[in-house]
């Protein structure tokens, strides 16, 4: 009995992975709301993830409103300017590796901080939030 309450679980589990962001609402109007680094990646993930929701219903998002905030802890310029350098990092740490130069994670210096730690504690610094209605 307990595998099968497992069993259950589980597959619930990973039904509802593919709109962990989605806020059942009120009255049918639904939220989905995505924390992200990059606004345009996050605004199609929060459409797929409504889409996917709706589907379970037969029915498919219609969009009542959209909204994008930068939610960081850092000025946003400041973020932004980070993030870019984070990104030049991983491109350049990856690149002495091709090169047949030191490994990223063998370097210890500027470019295997910024390429992987730096981008992690910067975090997801804006927030897609949309209202969705299954139809």
């Amino acid at each position: 009995m307990k595998k099968v309450l497992l069993l259950v679980c589980s597959l619930i589990f990973v039904a509802c992975a593919h709109h962990r962001d989605v806020r059942p609402g009120a009255d049918g109007v639904n939220k989905v709301v995505v924390a992200t680094d990059d606004t345009d990646q996050g605004s199609r993930d929060a459409i797929s993830q409504a889409n996917h929701y709706c589907k379970q219903f037969e029915k498919h998002a219609a969009f009542i409103e959209e909204d994008s905030k930068y939610k960081g802890d850092l000025d946003e310029k400041t973020y932004k300017n980070a993030k870019r350098v984070t990104k030049v990092a991983q491109v350049l740490g990856g690149g002495v590796w091709a090169m047949g130069g030191k490994r990223e994670s063998d370097a210890g210096g500027i470019v295997g901080l910024g390429g992987t730690a730096g981008d992690a504690a910067l975090g997801n610094g804006y927030q897609v939030s949309m209202k969705f209605k299954c139809q």
